[in-house]
């Protein structure tokens, strides 16, 4: 194939999301190839774009705007999702093996928080693989260097409690301010809700009244309140002791009320989902007014529907 064809087929499956409609879309435009050999392309291609970029890595990144300004905030979200890939026994009729695997794809980005508004950024570099998290952070780490992040006055990385992400954060960037993804906080106040209230409205009013606390600097009192609270029996007090636990390890990572903190949630919305569409559903969950249950995707969640 000659590279313009392979950029041209290349670009129909990175549109179509899939071999089987990149090939008829490859058909309708006479060119007449079959799923196998585009699934073959891409790995071809993979492998090539994987070649270069270990050789980038070894280089020394020159920042692309060196004239600008530098910026008051850099900000790091890490995140990961679970992708569908063709197993071993793919396309076999009789087979012991799996046909379908699937495997956690990493996702990092960097901005420049001045590039944000509420729900949009403007530019943001994405980063993304399969490999282990240190080699995400590396690749992370070299293309944020080329927006100025070795000219931010001060550096926030957001993410989940996946532990894969604060040991990342702690090896490749050990001065940035940790903070756990607002929304995924809430999702576990609402978790002990549901163990601890079970009446529908005493367990919303109680739910709202820890979040609020928590986006306007009173963690302290959430955290000491959901430790005491009274110790449930069986499969509910198992629940209530690993969301207890869950907010025991991130204690340090729940400052939302902080004065920078609360600076930056007002000139942006900031926050992290990288759920089966990275690019499309990275959308702020700090959001820059309100006190009940934060928002994805313009819905409040919901009790009952949080796993």
């Amino acid at each position: 194939m000659s590279p313009a064809l392979e950029d041209r087929l290349a670009y129909f499956v990175t549109a179509t999301t899939a071999y089987e409609p990149a090939a008829r879309l490859a058909r309708k435009v006479g060119l007449p190839l079959d799923a196998a050999r585009l699934h073959a392309l891409t790995q071809c291609l993979g492998q090539r774009a994987l070649t270069q970029t270990q050789a980038r890595l070894a280089t020394v990144p020159a920042e692309k705007e060196p004239q600008r300004a530098s910026s008051p905030l850099g900000v790091l979200l890490l995140d990961g999702f679970q992708v569908r890939h063709r197993g071993p026994g793919w396309g076999r009729k009789k087979t012991l093996k799996n046909r379908v695997e699937w495997h956690e794809q990493k996702i990092g980005v960097y901005y420049r928080h001045e590039q944000s508004t509420p729900g949009v950024l403007a530019e943001k570099v994405v980063v993304s693989g399969q490999g282990p998290p240190l080699e995400l952070s590396q690749r992370l780490h070299w293309e944020a260097q080329r927006h100025g992040l070795n000219r931010a006055r001060e550096l926030l990385a957001l993410g989940d409690g996946a532990d894969w992400i604060w040991r990342a954060v702690a090896d490749r960037w050990p001065t940035a301010q940790q903070l756990l993804d607002f929304y995924h906080a809430s999702e576990h106040v609402w978790s002990l809700g549901e163990v601890c209230q079970r009446a529908a409205p005493a367990r919303r009013r109680w739910v709202e009244t820890q979040l609020h606390q928590l986006r306007h600097g009173q963690e302290k009192q959430v955290l000491k309140r959901l430790a005491a609270l009274p110790r449930q029996r069986g499969e509910r007090g198992r629940n209530q002791r690993r969301e207890q636990n869950y907010f025991a390890s991130h204690a340090h990572r729940l400052n939302y009320g902080a004065a920078g903190v609360a600076d930056w949630q007002r000139r942006g919305g900031i926050g992290l989902s990288a759920e089966t569409s990275p690019l499309q559903k990275l959308r702020p969950v700090l959001e820059p007014g309100g006190t009940g249950p934060p928002q994805r995707a313009h819905r409040s969640p919901r009790p009952g529907s949080l796993g």
